[in-house]
């Protein structure tokens, strides 16, 4: 298989201001299939813009983005997760009247029939292999114990392991995770770690936004570093390590 074969991902010349001001210069990103692509930066770098480009919710100025062979620039987000790509945001986005189980089952639902709007009083009892999908996929994620609960009495890393749920039971080609264990004590993140770890030894394509430095280097195959707004360094994680300019960009930020 040639590598351009291989590019599940390939955003080309993006950029995108807002204002006067120049939030994505240039991008060019290739993200291969199977790998564990992290894209680090200090606050304010560009990063979560750049993932918003790719999932429909920002049009960039010019430039393109490429889902394998599918164009994704002028797409919707609808569309976007419709051909295979899954996004957890930084701020956990479920539906927290609902319980678990519901919130896992309704985006199974949309993928499957197209728009949905779920109905809490429709009886589910004919989508029993769908529920046990989903029990499953909570059980993976250790929350199999809370899938009657309602959802918004979780804690806050319960809600992110939740919404990555809703993901991955839409069997995803790509799944995009925007800084999935920000707040979260060492104790979830090291367990969302080992998640992480067991979803990509399944072959799953995944892209991270993440500030934590012990995140990144336990999961990264591959690490590109944005700084106002532009690539300044783009490789494995030992030469991005020692990259001076990436030592530069998280001066009084982040150890590398």
């Amino acid at each position: 298989m040639s590598e351009s074969e291989n590019i599940v991902l390939n955003v080309s010349g993006v950029n995108k201001t807002f204002g006067g001001l120049q939030a994505l210069s240039d991008i060019n990103l290739k993200i291969k299939e199977g790998e564990t692509h992290a894209i680090i930066g200090p606050n304010g770098a560009g990063k979560s813009t750049m993932l918003n480009v790719c999932v429909g919710r920002l049009v960039p100025d010019s430039g393109s983005v490429m889902f394998g062979d599918v164009p994704l620039t002028g797409k919707t987000p609808y569309e976007i997760n419709q051909v295979g790509v899954a996004r957890v945001f930084q701020t956990p986005e479920i539906f927290p009247e609902l319980t678990l189980l519901q919130n896992v089952i309704v985006p199974a639902l949309a993928k499957r029939d197209g728009n949905f709007k779920f109905n809490a009083f429709k009886p589910l009892s004919a989508e029993k292999e769908l529920i046990e999908e989903a029990e499953h996929v909570l059980e993976d994620l250790g929350l199999e114990d809370q899938r009657h609960d309602i959802s918004a009495s979780m804690s806050r890393g319960d809600k992110r392991r939740l919404e990555l749920a809703m993901c991955l039971i839409q069997h995803p080609k790509l799944l995009l995770l925007d800084e999935p264990t920000a707040g979260m004590a060492r104790h979830d993140t090291n367990r969302t770690i080992e998640i992480l770890k067991r979803i990509k030894s399944r072959g799953m394509t995944k892209v991270i936004i993440e500030h934590d430095m012990h995140v990144v280097f336990s999961l990264a195959d591959h690490i590109s570093v944005l700084a106002q707004g532009a690539i300044i360094a783009d490789g494995k994680p030992d030469d991005v390590r020692g990259n001076p300019k990436v030592q530069e960009a998280y001066l009084g930020g982040a150890h590398l």
